[in-house]
C-alpha cells in the first residue's frame, strides 16, 4: 500500500485532510504496482526556503510528490499537518476557502505536481 493524504473542500467550502491508501499488486520481479491512473501533465517545482503562502486553492486537481524539503499545510478550519520528503498529497480543494502552505526547513523545497 502507498499512503496518500488528500486535501479537499466540503460542501461549505471548508478544507479538510483525509488519509487513504492505494493498493499495490505483486508483479513479480518488477515489484508491486498500483493500477494505472490517467494524468494530464506533470510540473516540476522549486520554492525558496522562505516560502509561506496564505490561503489559496489548488489550481488543478493534482498529486504533489515532495522530492526535497518538508511543508506544513493548514486547512481552513485550522488543522495543521507536516509532510516530509517523500510524502504524496492529492490536492483537490480547487474551490472553497483553500489551504495555507509553509516551508518547514531552511532550504529549497522541490516537488512534482501531477495534474489529473
Amino acid at each position: 500500500m502507498i499512503r496518500i493524504t488528500r486535501v479537499y473542500s466540503d460542501a461549505n467550502g471548508e478544507s479538510h485532510f483525509e488519509d487513504f491508501e492505494v493498493p499495490l499488486k505483486n508483479n513479480g520481479d518488477i515489484g508491486f504496482l498500483s493500477d494505472d491512473e490517467p494524468a494530464k501533465s506533470i510540473v516540476f517545482r522549486e520554492v525558496s526556503p522562505s516560502y509561506d503562502y496564505d490561503f489559496h486553492n489548488a489550481p488543478d486537481r493534482q498529486y504533489i510528490v515532495l522530492l526535497e524539503g518538508g511543508v506544513e499545510i493548514e486547512t481552513s478550519l485550522g488543522e495543521k499537518r507536516t509532510f516530509e520528503t517523500g510524502s504524496i498529497l492529492l490536492v483537490e480543494d480547487t474551490t472553497g476557502k483553500g489551504h495555507k502552505t509553509k516551508n518547514i526547513e531552511p532550504k529549497l523545497r522541490k516537488s512534482i505536481f501531477i495534474k489529473l
